[in-house]
């Protein structure tokens, strides 16, 4: 394992083995087990859906893979821009649909909380979370580890490759985490990425009983 003896590689996706690309889904399951929220509506294949499936769809090249001893441990998945890739707002509701979502107790509730949160947000006229639309920040990525290899380099490698990625097409960077999570956005800060306008609502989702809020964070950093 990561940090035992083991050595970490970074490969892109489209050059993955079979084995390496069936195990994508586990790490994606994996790692929200330690996260502030844990999962969103809690149905992984739905989540999924929308923030990993499209990646391997539309931009393969760009979906990054840790391994270390030959066991993938992460994932960064990355878009260098969103010309051919759907909206968040069309891969929800594309998953709400197949999925079956709303006829389902248990993720019926957190789609009808969110209906209920952005209601709420509009009329104290409070931003909720979206996508970043800005020319500087045309790129985006989602990073995912599971619990173990958290800590231990894992994360830092994905990023140094997606920043020589990013190096070489010329383009800026965006991501969007939580504001309660910490320890992501002092990982971000230390490769360079700077919080990026206000806090804005997540609709549906709740920390501890409480609303939670997405933090924009921008690489480089927005000039004076």
């Amino acid at each position: 394992m990561a940090g035992s003896g083991g050595v970490t590689s970074v490969i892109a996706f489209a050059d993955a083995t079979l084995a390496a690309r069936a195990a994508l889904g586990d790490v994606f399951r994996r790692a929200s087990e330690d996260s502030p929220a844990g999962a969103l509506w809690g149905d992984a294949a739905s989540e999924a859906a929308v923030y990993l499936d499209p990646y391997v769809e539309h931009e393969p090249e760009s979906l990054l893979l840790a391994l270390v001893d030959d066991r993938v441990v992460g994932y960064l998945a990355g878009s260098l821009g969103p010309a051919s890739f759907p909206s968040e707002s069309a891969l929800i509701d594309a998953a709400i649909r197949e999925h079956r979502l709303m006829r389902r107790r248990d993720t019926r509730r957190f789609f009808i909380r969110a209906l209920r949160d952005s209601a709420a947000a509009a009329v104290r006229r409070r931003p909720t979370a979206r996508a970043l639309e800005d020319p500087r920040w045309p790129a985006h990525l989602h990073i995912d580890l599971v619990p173990e290899a958290r800590g231990r380099g894992v994360g830092d490698a994905l990023m140094r490759a997606w920043a020589a990625r990013l190096e070489e097409a010329g383009v800026g960077c965006y991501l969007q985490t939580q504001v309660e999570n910490a320890r992501a956005r002092r990982f971000f800060a230390r490769h360079g990425y700077v919080e990026f306008g206000p806090p804005a609502l997540i609709p549906g989702l709740r920390v501890d009983g409480a609303v939670s809020w997405q933090v924009t964070m921008v690489n480089p950093a927005p000039r004076a």
